[in-house]
C-alpha cells in the first residue's frame, strides 16, 4: 500500500466524494494511473472554489482507493474527464497549518506549499497517519484488494 495527497479545490473534492470517486489534474488519466488498490489517498484543499481566492488551506478528504479501472466520465459537451473509484471515510476539514511542523513532507519548509504543485505527491504512511489523525479518520482500515 502506498499513501497519496491528492490536490483539489474544496468543492471540486465534495463533488468527488458525493460520486464516490476521485478526479486530479483536472480529469487527466496519468496521475491516476499511479494510483492503485488499496492505497491511501487525502486530498489537500487550497481554495474553496477552482479559480477563487477563498483560502482552504486544509485536508478535506481522506479514503481509499477501490478496485477498478480508470474510467472516463462526461463533465460537458466537449469534456470528458478520468475518475476512479474511491471508498471515502468519514472525516472532517482538517488545516494544515497545525501538522506543517509534524509532516515529513513539509518540516523545516518555509515554502511547503511547492510540494503540492504537480497535483499528486506520495507521502510515507508516518505523514498519513498524522493527516488520518488530524482528520479524526478511521485509519488504519483494512486496505482493499484487488
Amino acid at each position: 500500500m502506498r499513501t497519496w495527497i491528492g490536490v483539489a479545490s474544496a468543492d471540486h473534492v465534495a463533488i468527488g466524494r458525493a460520486g464516490g470517486f476521485a478526479q486530479l489534474g483536472h480529469g487527466k488519466a496519468a496521475p491516476l494511473k499511479r494510483l492503485r488498490p488499496g492505497d491511501g489517498i487525502a486530498y489537500y484543499s487550497p481554495v474553496r472554489k477552482l479559480g477563487g481566492t477563498e483560502r482552504v488551506q486544509a485536508f478535506t478528504a481522506i479514503g481509499i482507493v477501490r478496485p477498478g479501472e480508470i474510467y472516463p466520465a462526461v463533465m460537458g459537451e466537449d469534456f470528458v474527464c478520468s475518475r476512479r473509484d474511491i471508498d471515502w471515510l468519514e472525516s472532517q476539514e482538517a488545516p494544515i497549518a497545525p501538522l506543517l511542523e509534524s509532516l515529513a513532507l513539509t518540516k523545516g519548509k518555509r515554502n511547503w506549499g511547492y510540494a503540492f504543485r504537480f497535483g499528486l505527491v506520495e507521502i510515507d504512511e508516518a505523514d498519513f497517519r498524522l493527516i488520518a489523525a488530524a482528520m479524526a479518520a478511521n485509519w488504519p482500515v483494512d486496505a482493499v484488494t484487488a
